[in-house]
């Protein structure tokens, strides 16, 4: 991570076009899949709050942005994604998918609408090149007349997210903010340069993200903190990003949902379409969602002090039932809490369980997911 040659030390993690200005709010930066992320500016329960009760502005610029383009586009992603891409229509966006032949999950990710023959795909950052090679792959199989490019570099991709989102960014559009929809999406003009505006975000608050060109995400950056001023905008990490996505039960890849990990094991079956047609992975998943599974996804709460962590085992009468996929105090409900993929047999609500810490039963009950919904108007 930081070799030397010489006795000159190299930083070899990649940066975003904010990185100056994390450093400029004394951002703690950290090493996330190889990006020098903020961490947190203040403090993680500060920044998780100022989010659910006003607005957090997130630099999300390491995900990974992929273009796929050609006529035959749609129909070829249709056969490599679980979600029906026939369900939406330009501007739209919709969250899928992709299967690997054993049923696990490639990656999940967002499907944005340009056209008919144009899509633009949203990817993990820690999961970028894996799944462009593995795009190429399979969509060249399918059609040679398909572009898909890596467009990574060339993004920048702000959220703001919480209750005073769409306030803020009004004040710096010149469009009706609030004609854009959940999971929909315009182009637009903010801070002088053209954007992509989606309401979408990974927080479980209302919020958009913005996909703009990387040289002018400083300028959009800057220009929302100075129209939420008065909203009390605050700067927030990955570490709030995660508390907060994980309070609303959003998957993290390589956690709720993996390699080994199937979408309907992790609770995701609204997003796999049976009826569409063959998919890639399809077999598999259709026969867990007909015969069910071993075990599932479900909520935890503890009943005595501990903070439950990823990998930690479940029991159930001394008996291993499962482990902990994500885990915290959570900062809303000042407790601990835990995703757990478990036995469907120790699957049911107010189920006595203990999640083992440190070699120490902690005893804990199940609960319905998600923990947390945003209160709406």
């Amino acid at each position: 991570m930081w070799p030397s040659w010489k006795g000159v030390v190299i930083n070899m993690l990649k940066r975003t076009p904010l990185y100056e200005e994390h450093l400029r709010r004394r951002a703690r930066m950290v090493d996330f899949g190889g990006w020098d992320m903020p961490l947190q500016y203040t403090s993680i329960i500060e920044e998780h709050l100022a989010t659910r009760e006003r607005a957090g502005l997130f630099d999300v610029s390491h995900m990974g942005e992929i273009v796929v383009r050609g006529k035959a586009a749609k129909a070829a992603l249709n056969r490599i994604v679980t979600n029906d891409l026939n369900l939406i229509r330009q501007y739209k966006v919709i969250y899928t998918l992709m299967l690997n032949k054993n049923g696990g999950v490639v990656d999940d990710l967002l499907v944005y609408m340009i056209d008919d023959d144009e899509f633009l795909l949203v990817v993990n950052a820690s999961n970028t090149d894996k799944d462009y090679e593995w795009l190429k792959g399979n969509v060249a199989a399918f059609s040679a007349d398909i572009e898909v490019n890596n467009r990574s570099a060339d993004y920048g991709l702000l959220a703001v997210q919480g209750p005073s989102a769409q306030a803020i960014l009004q004040k710096l559009a010149e469009f009706e903010v609030s004609g854009i929809k959940p999971f929909t999406f315009e182009f637009a003009t903010l801070c002088g340069t053209e954007a992509i505006v989606s309401r979408t975000g990974y927080t479980g608050e209302d919020g958009f993200e913005i996909y703009c060109d990387s040289q002018h995400a400083e300028a959009i950056w800057n220009g929302l903190f100075a129209a939420g001023k008065e909203e009390g905008l605050q700067p927030a990490g990955l570490g709030a990003r995660d508390t907060l996505r994980f309070e609303s039960a959003l998957p993290l890849y390589g956690h709720e949902v993996s390699d080994s990990i199937s979408p309907i094991e992790a609770g995701l079956g609204f997003f796999v379409k049976l009826g569409k047609g063959d998919f890639l992975g399809k077999d598999v998943v259709e026969k867990q969602a007909v015969d069910g599974t071993g075990r599932r996804l479900a909520g935890i709460e503890l009943l005595d002090r501990g903070v439950p962590r990823a990998g930690y085992r479940v029991e159930k009468d001394g008996e291993d039932v499962g482990f902990v996929t994500s885990g915290m105090h959570s900062p809303t409900f000042k407790k601990g809490l835990a995703m757990a993929l478990l036995s469907v047999n120790a699957v049911q609500l107010d189920n006595d369980v203990d999640v083992v810490i440190r070699d120490k039963r902690v005893k804990a009950k199940i609960v319905k997911l998600p923990f947390y919904r945003r209160r709406r108007e």
